[in-house]
């Protein structure tokens, strides 16, 4: 049985993947990105295979990265809701209220809101959890999961936030290059995101639904989640599709502009979902009647 490497390798591997590079890792974890990398090889040293592909740019993971990853946020997820229930049993008078959504959500919705709603309600904590794909059934300790999908959940009470729209966004300097070159994406790299998830529409999807020639470069560019995807955006990498929820502020503040492509709006939309079994309920109705509010623009 191969023996367990250590936490602090671990911890490493999945920041490198969450904040999107060794650089932001080194930033988070305050450490120096020479010793991000001796961290990554000293822990594929220790499981004696690579976990991550090197050859490309930005590098991705190895097939043996992939299911170690899912492990690790998987076994991380588990956790932190073993700690928020025993922390619930230790005190279940708190007034804190936790909230799971996915990364995307979490780092370009909910956290730019939740400054406004302290300023509204600083009496009452929110903490958050993240998931890389759909936030699971909901959990003694988690109050709230913020979901797209169609709305049909049975694990709690179920408000519609707002309804998603899909459209190519891109850095304004993109744009002009490609009004340049007579609207065409022939010469722009496509942003991809790969995700098991069939709700989430692919470019192929995309093109194919508003009538739209395959366009841009076959290959692409491919990312594990819409964190890296909507950096590479914003750095100019290349035309990614932008969900209301992940890339309209971003929009809306000038850091992206449309493509020059239809928007499409999907059948799904945000809902949260207020769990039957929150020992906050009153709270947690609370902040779900404020979120709901703050996405009126939205609807």
């Amino acid at each position: 049985m191969l023996r367990f490497p250590p936490l602090r390798l671990l911890t490493v591997f999945e920041t490198v993947q969450r904040a999107g590079g060794t650089k932001a890792a080194a930033g988070e974890l305050n450490v120096s990105m020479s010793a991000i990398s001796q961290s990554l090889r000293q822990l594929e040293e220790h499981v004696g295979t690579a976990l991550i592909d090197r050859s490309t740019r930005p590098a991705g993971l190895t097939a043996a990265g992939e299911i170690l990853l899912k492990a690790v946020i998987e076994n991380r997820e588990r956790l932190s809701e073993a700690l928020n229930d025993i922390q619930t049993l230790a005190d279940p008078a708190s007034a804190s209220v936790t909230v799971a959504c996915t990364v995307g959500f979490a780092t370009y919705w909910l956290m730019p809101r939740l400054e406004a709603f302290y300023l509204d309600h600083p009496e009452i904590p929110v903490n958050v959890h993240t998931t890389q794909q759909e936030v699971p059934r909901l959990g003694q300790g988690t109050d709230i999961a913020m979901r797209y999908g169609d709305g049909r959940w049975d694990d709690g009470m179920v408000e519609q936030m707002f309804r998603e729209l899909v459209e190519p966004v891109c850095a304004p300097s993109l744009a002009e290059r490609i009004r340049a070159d007579g609207g065409s994406l022939g010469s722009a790299f496509l942003i991809h995101v790969d995700t098991s998830d069939r709700r989430w529409i692919s470019w192929q999807e995309y093109l194919a639904r508003t009538g739209q020639k395959a366009a841009g470069s076959a290959k692409g560019l491919r990312f594990s989640n819409y964190v890296q995807a909507t950096q590479a955006a914003l750095s100019g990498h290349g035309v990614m599709l932008g969900w209301r929820s992940i890339t309209g502020d971003h929009v809306q503040n000038g850091l992206l502009v449309p493509a020059g492509l239809p928007p499409l709006q999907p059948n799904n939309a945000y809902h949260a979902v207020l769990s039957h079994r929150s020992r906050n309920r009153e709270t947690a109705a609370i902040v779900v009647d404020w979120l709901r509010a703050a996405a009126q623009p939205q609807l």
